[in-house]
């Protein structure tokens, strides 16, 4: 065989392998996402949809934040991302009602990350189920903490916390971190793994940038 057909074979099987790991590929459901039956309503209006069930305390959502921060300064004009606290069991409420109330107070985002923080960085592991801790936590950086506590045990606070429970089941939410593309479409990080198992963050975002796109081609369908 010559040189050059050598090389021309080679060409061909490196074009190959580029388009067989490429960000061309779709996903594939039951691979990368998994189907929501029956599809669930959403929030969004015209645009569409991304809902992120966490909990503070699970470590993995923790790890998503970077990597979130920066895919949040690119998404697409037409999606709105939304947090939602999972709730799988009675302990994860005092986290659930802590997001609920400093939303309600307008401090949810200020507070978002220093909360993560406190919990995985400082090893500040009493927030996660006490509420006078957290109280007494975020008093110290300047929210008044009485009307935190009236808030956290308001009417509006606990009616959202049970609809977060409601939602994880409806939505059937296997674990956190997840996030839903449009009510239809629901992947998660540990979807992506490496060999070492570690998250592929890259292919993570690439695989939800093309459910958005799914969605997006769904809506226009319907029209």
């Amino acid at each position: 065989m010559s040189l050059f057909k050598r090389l021309g074979y080679l060409v061909a099987l490196l074009a190959l392998l580029a388009a067989g790991s490429g960000g061309a590929q779709q996903p594939v459901a039951g691979r990368d996402y998994t189907l929501i039956n029956p599809p669930q309503p959403t929030d969004s209006g015209k645009k569409i949809e991304v809902l992120e069930f966490f909990w503070y305390g699970c470590i993995h959502c923790y790890h998503l934040e970077a990597p979130l921060k920066a895919w949040l300064k690119r998404k697409p004009a037409d999606v709105e991302y939304r947090f939602v606290p999972a709730v799988f069991d009675p302990s994860w409420v005092p986290l659930t009602r802590t997001f609920y109330a400093l939303d309600a107070m307008g401090l949810a985002g200020k507070y978002h990350d220093d909360i993560f923080h406190a919990i995985h960085r400082d090893r500040q592991k009493a927030l996660v189920a006490d509420p006078r801790v957290i109280a007494d936590w975020l008093a110290g950086k300047g929210v008044d903490k009485q009307k935190f506590l009236d808030t956290y045990n308001s009417f509006a606070v606990n009616g959202r916390a049970q609809r977060s429970a409601d939602m994880t089941r409806s939505y059937d939410i296997p674990g956190t971190p997840a996030l839903v593309v449009d009510g239809r479409y629901l992947t998660e990080p540990s979807m992506a793994v490496n060999p070492d198992n570690s998250v592929n963050y890259e292919r993570f975002f690439r695989v939800l940038d093309q459910l958005i796109a799914q969605a997006r081609k769904g809506r226009s369908g319907k029209k």
